[in-house]
């Protein structure tokens, strides 16, 4: 329960921070974003891994470092956290008025394209610096998994909304950032991105792919592989 209970509180307020900002049309919201992903990545990434994320707990289980069970319970608590803080920003801000994003034509494609893109850039940069054997120890997980959505956001923010995160779309869709027919787009291109990460770590990493993790192993290592103690 530790792990599922940091998992809701990370996403928590990841989501609320991109709703409030977003909403408030705030000109430092790419900054908050990433900043926030990345101080709650160094608080509860010895704990669960530090997911947020169900694009990247999906990579994890492709990868081999979660069980489905745990990883089931990951994004279940990921989703109840982005059902929460999703309509608490919108309560928060209380916009006058609210354009949901729908893209269409060559946006739909393009928004497609961007978010598989830089949702497997984000969780192949979780898989390497933080469940490779190569970089154990290191300080710098966190900033280096916050400044891939900062970089995306500034990049692609103005194509599909970056979202990277299908919990981030679900709390997005609630806060009404998107538009409901849209969160397929944001669904299907976020877990493709993480699924094809998980796979391409296996293909370059042959040997740092552990046995695969029964529910018992894999409940509370989840994640990072030294500061778990795996």
């Amino acid at each position: 329960m530790r792990s599922y209970a940091v998992e809701f509180a990370g996403t928590f307020f990841l989501v609320l921070t991109v709703g409030t900002a977003v909403l408030s049309e705030a000109p430092l919201a790419p900054l908050a974003i990433g900043a926030i992903l990345m101080v709650m990545v160094y608080a509860g990434g010895h704990v669960s891994g530090a997911h947020y994320n169900p694009a990247v707990t999906l990579a994890v289980l492709v990868r081999g470092r979660i069980a489905p069970a745990t990883a089931a319970g990951y994004v279940l608590a990921q989703s109840l956290a982005a059902l929460t803080a999703g309509p608490l920003a919108l309560w928060i801000v209380s916009p006058e008025n609210t354009q949901p994003l729908s893209p269409s034509g060559h946006q739909l494609l393009a928004a497609l394209v961007v978010e598989a893109l830089f949702a497997f850039a984000l969780a192949s940069v979780v898989l390497n610096v933080a469940t490779s054997a190569s970089h154990p120890d290191n300080s710098f997980y966190g900033l280096a998994i916050g400044f891939t959505v900062l970089a995306g956001a500034v990049t692609v923010g103005g194509i599909s909304g970056a979202v990277f995160n299908p919990a981030v779309a679900l709390g997005g869709t609630f806060a009404g950032l998107f538009d409901w027919s849209a969160l397929w787009i944001y669904l299907l291109a976020n877990l493709a991105g993480g699924a094809a990460a998980g796979l391409a770590f296996r293909v370059i990493h042959p040997h740092d792919v552990p046995p695969p993790v029964t529910a018992e192993e894999g409940a509370d290592s989840p994640g990072l592989t030294v500061r778990s103690g795996t």
